[in-house]
């Protein structure tokens, strides 16, 4: 009996996902690059967990034939970028980005024309179009460092998230050009739960990604990239945290630091707006199914490449 194409597509029952995973690995050669915010079991099986700084400098090193990133669209496409003959892998095409998605291209580059002395510093959570129009690439981990690098005379565009970009002129002390972007996740946080938090758990600590509203920051104890939260956990006094980023980087802290007791904090609203709806797209039986099949593949054209390449190599050098 001839399988539809619906059920050729499905997992086979009883099957163990990770043991077939890394089989598959195996046969392929291909190494698997997570998110912090991926679900636990993905970042389990994962060859390299980080975040977007650390993840895109080992996809230019990797040696591997094939490269699957659990992550979101962008971060595939930079890898992709950055290996432009390697088959990329993504298991669900439809893992994207508020932030990518609320700075489209056309958009992007009418607004660089419209303001030409200015230098565009553009956050890794774009498209490759855009990436592609900017002048320098940067993350969470490095966007500080990077803007100090630039002339004082020099204004500066940074796009697309604006709570970031404000928490930078703050730093830097630098008066940017600000996209209006944000992200779903950390624009959500809530100030009335942070409180009653804070009343039950007197001696947590509040760390927070800097994506995060200006009155979270104005609250925290620490500020800093997703690596950064979880280097922090491990050192110091405090043994309870409340953690304002996306809730996935838990899994970590708690495998790091296994001492201390992490509070996820909630968004505003009864639901679970504290976990990216596009990172949690990804599942073991898609990772799977991509290994096995060999798609969803991401392809970009020469001419994008080509162009997108030389900012994220400045971002590279400059880190």
């Amino acid at each position: 009996m001839l399988l539809t194409e619906e059920r050729a597509t499905e997992t086979p029952a009883g099957i163990d996902l990770a043991e077939e995973i890394a089989r598959l690995k195996q046969e392929t050669n291909a190494v698997i690059l997570a998110h912090y915010y991926q679900e636990s079991e993905i970042q389990d099986v994962a060859d390299i967990i980080g975040d977007s700084l650390e993840l895109s400098r080992r996809a230019a090193e990797t040696k591997a034939d094939v490269i699957v990133f659990a992550g979101v669209h962008f971060m595939a496409e930079t890898a992709k970028i950055l290996n432009p003959h390697k088959q990329v892998l993504l298991p669900d095409l439809n893992a994207g980005c508020s932030l990518a998605e609320g700075c489209p291209a056309p958009a992007f580059k009418a607004f660089r024309a419209a303001h030409p002395s200015h230098v565009s510093i553009t956050y890794i959570n774009c498209s490759a179009e855009v990436k592609a129009a900017s002048d320098i690439i940067c993350t969470s981990s490095n966007a500080e460092k990077i803007i100090r690098q630039i002339p004082e005379e020099q204004p500066i565009f940074f796009a697309p998230d604006r709570n970031l970009g404000r928490y930078l002129v703050k730093k830097t002390g630098r008066d940017m050009l600000l996209w209006e972007g944000s992200c779903i996740v950390h624009e959500t946080f809530s100030m009335r739960k942070l409180i009653r938090l804070q009343l039950e758990y007197p001696r947590a600590e509040l760390i927070a990604h800097p994506e995060c509203e200006e009155p979270i920051l104005a609250k925290a104890s620490f500020i800093g990239s997703t690596s950064g939260l979880l280097k922090y956990v491990q050192g110091g006094p405090a043994r309870e945290f409340i953690v304002a980023t996306e809730a996935g980087i838990l899994h970590q802290m708690h495998k790091h630091a296994p001492q201390n007791t992490y509070l996820p904090l909630p968004p505003e609203e009864a639901c679970a707006c504290n976990e990216c709806p596009y990172m949690k797209l990804n599942t073991m039986e898609k990772l799977y199914l991509c290994m096995k099949n060999r798609t969803p593949e991401i392809t970009l054209s020469p001419d994008i490449i080509q162009r997108a390449l030389i900012p994220i190599q400045r971002m590279l050098a400059m880190s």
